[in-house]
């Protein structure tokens, strides 16, 4: 057993950290081995982490920026049956920093802490007076925000950062729910005037924000997230909070099994000034396998989805031979790490359609083309045990999808609330359960079950899904990207009536849960084959005015063998009108 505190580190304020706890783990990675377990503890208290003394580290990570170098904390490499319990601290850190990095581990448990940063790169404004004859808006920063007024334009900083902000999510003042009707907004920014400390006037004119709302100020950047996972075997986390981080709450990826309980993205309690957490999704997962299970979590106020279960397509930029492809990460967010190894059984998918082709075949060897190893690369030479498929030819887009790098995925027992955009995503050809949640007011759909050869390139189609025992309250106050009812099931299909096939189906059952909803788009389905809507209860209410351009509760593009029975709806259920078929 390590306790942190005889390598000096102090819950003091001030007091940095990063040096004490990086030589610590340096020196405990040495005793590091398997079937040795090791626990490292941390006395209860407030520690506070700088970047200037933290480790400098290469992570390529999925789904943020590919930044070159990233300041990192907690750097957890190599490490074997490792527990660290952090004896309920919180840990703070400053500027811009990687806080947690889990790499090239195998069982791992973090447990028994939170992270936040001091000073958050979103910034908070309440506004104050709204002149609408005059087109300008009057908004007071929250006294924790640092800013400069630069040329009339507000600038927001803080230690080694600095940014305009250049999006805006609207949230009730009292209810903490993002404002009806908002989705993202433009922020008054520019040609702004100081009126006096924190007081700024701004041209700015949008009606629906009267005094007292409650503006999270953001850009798009995703530097880092708060948890970053890699590589790694049996991770576990329980009673962990993420309060803040400037990109996801954890992302983790190319790993197998992980286990989240009582894993949170939460404000700091019901007195918390603050209306957001992170940047991005709360938890994210790209390119995992075996079983990830979140259990008994509180996901809210995130600037996206709770969880996203995918993988990544490669693109086929060239055929070399009857076995081997040039293949590359296509997104500006997801490349720079591996993709699969010898042994790994693949598909491919027309990008047009989205038809998966039948011949599965195996990856004989793989290696990067612009890049001397993996680590940065963005296009690879693979070749394959089997001739592929002749009409992979270059004449026309090709994904292929890693089928060994998919999970099981168990959502259970969570609070998805206050959140922008969608509650949760799955993407992945294994068993998925969500059961037993609350979505409530998630802003844009609740559920999605999606996959992408085309923008994001993640993968891939659902077979087996079984969505119960969930309650959905209000959902859809706003539109996003492929929110098209409560439950979306959305893959992108550039060319839906040249499909041959059915990109998802054989098992999606959704039963004995409970709607809640002032609009009419229930469940929303394309490409599926086989779905059942059963034992059901959907209510409405007058939250807020209908304005879905989608009027029918079921609307299904490109479905067959699919089964409505047995629900309870108020007011009733004609098929006629309520099922439209396209």
């Amino acid at each position: 057993m390590f306790n942190m505190s005889d390598f000096g580190l102090k819950a003091e304020p001030g007091f940095d950290n990063s040096r004490l706890l990086a030589n610590a783990l340096k020196e405990i990675a040495e005793t590091s081995k398997p079937g040795k377990e090791i626990v490292i503890n941390f006395d209860e208290g407030r520690y506070e982490f700088f970047p200037e003394t933290a480790d400098t580290t290469l992570y390529f990570i999925s789904n943020h920026d590919q930044v070159k170098t990233r300041r990192t904390a907690f750097n957890f490499d190599g490490l074997k049956q490792v527990t660290l319990d952090g004896g309920n601290s919180s840990f703070i850190f400053h500027g811009r920093m990687l806080p947690m990095a889990v790499s090239a581990c195998d069982g791992i448990t973090l447990k028994n802490f939170s992270i936040d940063f001091e000073n958050p790169h979103i910034a908070q404004a309440t506004i104050v007076e709204n002149d609408t004859i005059n087109k300008s808006i009057t908004y007071e920063l929250a006294p924790w925000v640092s800013y400069s007024v630069k040329d009339s334009v507000l600038f927001t900083k803080g230690r080694g950062w600095e940014h305009t902000p250049g999006a805006g999510i609207p949230f009730e003042k009292d209810t903490k729910r993002i404002l009806y009707q908002t989705g993202d907004i433009r922020m008054g920014v520019k040609g702004v005037v100081e009126v006096s400390p924190h007081l700024i006037k701004a041209p700015w004119d949008d009606a629906r924000l009267v005094p007292g709302t409650v503006i999270v100020m953001r850009t798009w950047n995703r530097p880092s997230p708060g948890i970053f996972v890699q590589y790694s075997n049996d991770v576990s986390l329980d009673g962990v909070t993420v309060h803040y981080a400037e990109g996801m709450g954890l992302l983790a990826q190319m790993t197998a099994n992980i286990n989240l309980n009582n894993f949170n993205v939460a404000l700091r309690g019901d007195d918390d000034p603050r209306y957001f957490t992170t940047q991005a999704d709360a938890t994210h997962f790209s390119g995992c396998k075996g079983v990830i299970i979140s259990k008994n979590g509180l996901y809210e106020n995130m600037m996206d989805d709770a969880i996203n279960v995918h993988g990544t397509y490669l693109k086929v930029t060239k055929r070399v031979s009857e076995k081997i492809v040039n293949a590359k990460y296509m997104h500006s967010q997801a490349w720079g790490f591996d993709w699969g190894y010898p042994g790994d059984e693949v598909q491919f998918v027309k990008a047009n359609t989205m038809d998966v082709l039948h011949e599965k075949t195996a990856i004989a060897s793989i290696k990067p083309l612009d890049s001397k190893t993996n680590l940065g690369a963005k296009e690879f030479q693979i070749e394959f045990k089997d001739v592929i498929p002749q009409e992979i030819n270059g004449t026309e887009a090709f994904g292929i999808e890693n089928l060994e790098w998919t999970p099981e995925v168990v959502f259970s027992d969570n609070i998805v609330r206050n959140n922008r955009a969608r509650g949760a995503l799955f993407s992945t050809p294994l068993k998925t359960v969500a059961e037993n949640n609350i979505f409530d007011h998630t802003s844009g759909t609740a559920i999605l079950l999606c996959g992408d050869c085309n923008g994001w390139y993640e993968t891939g189609s659902c077979t087996d899904v079984t969505i119960r025992n969930n309650k959905f309250i209000n959902a859809l106050t706003s539109y996003y990207q492929f929110t098209n009812a409560v439950i979306s099931i959305y893959p992108e299909i550039p060319n839906l009536k040249a499909q041959e096939n059915y990109f998802h189906g054989d098992k999606i059952v959704i039963e004995n849960n409970y709607f809640e909803t002032f609009d009419s788009p229930i469940l929303y389905a394309k490409s599926v084959n086989g779905i059942t809507f059963r034992n059901n209860v959907i209510d409405t209410n007058t939250a807020y005015s209908p304005f879905h351009w989608n009027k029918a509760k079921f609307l299904f593009e490109r479905v067959i063998n699919y089964d409505i029975q047995d629900n309870d709806f108020e007011g009733g259920y004609d098929e006629a009108e309520d099922l439209i078929i396209k």
